[in-house]
């Protein structure tokens, strides 16, 4: 047993590659199986990586989840911003320039629409629960746009690390709901072509939830939903810590 710990701590990124594979296996079976595909798998995957998250930290006294177990310890650079970044990157590069084309200017309008949208519904939420602090309404504001935005702008405008894991957790919920909503949806707002898909990437925003949204309704549509995403997060984290702030700091 020793022999084989050893092994796999040494290797750990392997075990991680592992490990995510047969959560995610696990993940589109259930979905499958237990909900006909109602819920797509990798919102099932998600919600088993936020339980084994809790677990870790709360069995090894850690702040990294499950990346704070020796054998898991590979899903903290799995799990990266390095590797997630370049997902992202290889996605966006399945988009054909013809089609992103035709999204024209009604893709540009819905990436800014999308950012200052989702702002506005994260910021007022902050208001109502009683923050005054436009550094803590701003950065959970900033956590609707996307959990990655929350913390870029938490950290750039001083925000408390309380306030900016409650961002974290804001644009989950969001990711979530996105990708469980997306093929519910999908019909009624008529997201069946590269065009809508861009438009509904750059509303929506978050990358995540409508990759696996338009995986569920048309796996050809995800790369054009990324692309906008992407382009999405990218103007959120500008911004969140100058526009949206100043204007936070001038009405708050």
């Amino acid at each position: 047993m020793e022999l084989i710990e050893s092994v796999f701590i040494r290797n750990n990124l392997i075990v991680a590659f592992a490990v995510v594979g047969i959560t995610i296996w696990v993940s589109y079976l259930a979905a499958d199986k237990l909900t006909h595909g109602r819920i797509h798998g990798s919102a099932i995957a998600i919600a088993l990586g936020l339980v084994a998250a809790y677990f870790g930290g709360v069995s090894t006294g850690g702040t990294r989840g499950a990346a704070d177990i020796a054998l898991l310890g590979g899903i903290g650079l799995m799990g990266g911003g390095m590797m997630r970044d370049f997902a992202i990157v290889a996605t966006a590069f399945g988009v054909q320039l013809g089609e992103l084309k035709k999204a024209g200017l009604a893709g540009v309008i819905s990436i800014f629409a999308g950012v200052v949208v989702s702002f506005v519904i994260g910021a007022a939420v902050a208001i109502l629960f009683g923050y005054t602090d436009p550094a803590a309404i701003t950065t959970i504001g900033a956590g609707a746009v996307t959990y990655i935005v929350g913390p870029v702008t938490g950290e750039a405008i001083g925000a408390s690390d309380a306030v900016i894991t409650l961002s974290v957790a804001a644009g989950l919920v969001k990711s979530i709901l996105v990708m469980i909503g997306t093929p519910m949806v999908a019909g009624a707002i008529r997201l069946n072509n590269p065009q809508s898909a861009m438009v509904f990437g750059g509303l929506m925003g978050t990358t995540s939830g409508v990759a696996a949204g338009l995986a569920a309704t048309d796996p050809k549509l995800v790369p054009y939903g990324a692309m906008t995403a992407t382009f999405y997060t990218g103007v959120g984290c500008l911004m969140g810590p100058s526009v949206l702030y100043f204007l936070v700091s001038a009405l708050v």
